[in-house]
């Protein structure tokens, strides 16, 4: 009894180590960090008109430790339903370190790349320039737009 209670605290306590190094979305942009995204300034914000949409390919990260996270905790779980005492303990370990193995391997499987679309406008001023963004829902070739905060609005 005092060997489970000893052993998912140190799974709990190894999951937590884990999440706290978990890299989370990287900015560039040192006003993302003080503004939510509801209330962010239109700080960088130009007009334009939609010159051309073309779909590109854009690499995918996977970097990050979410995927060793989650495979640990799921080994752990599954390495304690086996054994009794301290092979049970051991049986725990070995499913947290091959679980996080596993859920690596995962996620860097994952990693490849994927279809983003770069919306190249005319600008206001007579200069073009393009954003590359994951989607264009309504935008289409000719429609009046504002890029604000790198992302293009239908103006």
């Amino acid at each position: 009894m005092k060997t489970t209670k000893i052993t998912m605290a140190a799974v709990i306590a190894s999951a937590a180590v884990l999440a706290g190094c978990a890299a989370g979305p990287s900015y560039n942009d040192p006003g993302a960090a003080r503004y939510p995204a509801s209330q962010a300034p239109a700080y960088n914000a130009a007009y334009g008109v939609i010159d051309s949409i073309q779909i590109v390919q854009q690499e995918v990260d996977s970097r990050g430790v979410g995927g060793a996270i989650i495979g640990g905790v799921v080994g752990g779980v599954l390495g304690n339903q086996v054994g009794k005492g301290s092979g049970r303990a051991v049986a725990t370990t070995a499913g947290v370190v091959g679980g996080a193995m596993v859920g690596n391997n995962i996620q860097k499987g994952r990693a490849g790349v994927r279809e983003a679309y770069q919306i190249n406008i005319r600008g206001d001023n007579g200069g073009y320039f393009s954003v590359v963004q994951e989607s264009v829902v309504d935008l289409r070739v000719g429609d009046r737009v504002r890029v604000e905060n790198n992302r293009v609005f239908r103006y």
